[in-house]
C-alpha cells in the first residue's frame, strides 16, 4: 500500500481543530488556571504563529502515524485507531507522564494537555486506516 496523501491532510486538519475545541472550548480556562496563564499573557502572543507551526507539526505526526498504519496494516477505521491509541499508550504517555512526575505538575494538568493527543491520535489512526488505499 502507498501512503494516502489526501488522508494524511484530513487527518492533520482534524486533529488541528480538535486541538481548538480542546484548549478553546472544553478545557481551556481550567487549561489557563492550572499553567497559571493570565488572559493579558494570552493576548500578547502573536496569534497566527502558534496555530501554522502547529497544524505543520500535525501534518508530520499524521505522516508518521500513516506509516505505523501501513506497517500494521490497520485498513480499517478500528486498527487505525488502535495504533494510534497504542502509540500514545506506549511512547507518549509514558514519557510525558514521567516529565510531570519530576516536575511536580498537576495531575489534572497532565489529563488536559496529554487525553489530547490520546484522543487526537485514535482520531488521526481512524482516518488513516478508514480511508486505506
Amino acid at each position: 500500500m502507498k501512503t494516502n496523501y489526501l488522508a494524511v491532510g484530513l487527518s492533520a486538519v482534524a486533529y488541528w481543530m480538535l486541538g481548538a475545541l480542546w484548549y478553546g472550548v472544553l478545557f481551556g480556562q481550567r487549561w489557563m488556571a492550572l499553567e497559571g496563564i493570565t488572559m493579558a499573557q494570552s493576548r500578547s502572543v502573536n496569534p497566527a504563529l502558534p496555530y501554522i507551526i502547529s497544524l505543520l507539526l500535525d501534518v508530520l505526526i499524521a505522516f508518521v502515524l500513516a506509516q505505523f498504519c501501513l506497517w500494521r496494516n490497520a485498513n480499517t477505521a478500528a486498527r487505525g485507531a488502535a495504533v494510534g491509541v497504542l502509540l500514545w499508550i506506549g511512547i507518549v504517555g509514558p514519557i510525558v507522564f514521567t516529565t510531570y512526575l519530576y516536575e511536580m505538575r498537576s495531575k489534572k494538568l497532565f489529563a488536559i494537555n496529554e487525553f489530547y493527543p490520546l484522543v487526537g491520535l485514535g482520531l488521526m489512526g481512524a482516518i488513516l486506516g478508514g480511508w486505506a488505499k
